[in-house]
């Protein structure tokens, strides 16, 4: 029991960078403040075509405060934003979808942080704003976007047309608007996402 103990304080002292990320109660506040600017965020870009910060807020979530956090703040923000959607709520297959995307979002904000953790480029309290990082960053950007528009998109077609097979065309007749996402979110990431991290982790210290 006390090796198993051990153990896990160990594993929480990798996972929290800052005292005020130990407290339950801090941590609770935090994610629910994540989850409100993402569906604020979500709400305000709302009519601007394929122009968003909401994927990018909740990878941040997942980057401060980990792996189970990062989940719980994707599933929960998709939840309300997607079913709120000031354009309309999504239908079940594809919210379904949504709630799945967004929490692997907040889950892949973790596996960047832990992933980082181990580079020497990797100095948050000193500068973000590195090449490597940024790369990085953009890279994870454009996936996750290429992700969502690629799987949103077979989603749609099977439940509109019941099959896969009109999935092309129905792709291309979007492409200037999934071009413009991709674009969108890649330069966020690299350009608006360091600067937040460090940020955040200035106002955790």
């Amino acid at each position: 029991m006390e090796l198993e103990s051990e153990v896990q304080e160990l594993d929480q002292e990798k996972e929290n960078h800052s005292a005020w990320l130990e407290r339950k109660t801090f941590r609770i506040v935090l994610s629910s403040t994540f989850v409100a600017l993402a569906i604020v965020l979500g709400y305000m870009l709302a009519y601007i075509p394929n122009i968003e910060l909401f994927t990018l807020t909740i990878f941040l979530s997942g980057f401060i405060l980990g792996k189970r956090d990062g989940i719980i703040v994707g599933f929960f923000s998709s939840l309300i934003f997607c079913f709120f959607n000031p354009i309309g709520a999504s239908p079940l297959p594809l919210l379904t979808f949504q709630l799945f995307h967004y929490s692997l979002t907040g889950f892949l904000g973790a596996l960047t942080r832990d992933y980082l953790k181990r580079k020497t480029f990797f100095k948050p309290d000193e500068d973000m704003f590195v090449l490597p990082v940024m790369v990085l960053f953009g890279l994870m950007g454009a996936l996750i976007t290429i992700n969502f528009q690629i799987f949103a998109s077979m989603v749609d077609v099977l439940s509109f047309f019941g099959t896969i097979d009109e999935f092309i065309p129905y792709f291309l007749t979007g492409i200037v608007f999934t071009v413009t996402h991709i674009i969108g979110n890649t330069l966020g990431f690299i350009f608006i996402l360091p600067g937040l991290i460090q940020l955040t982790y200035k106002m955790l210290d």
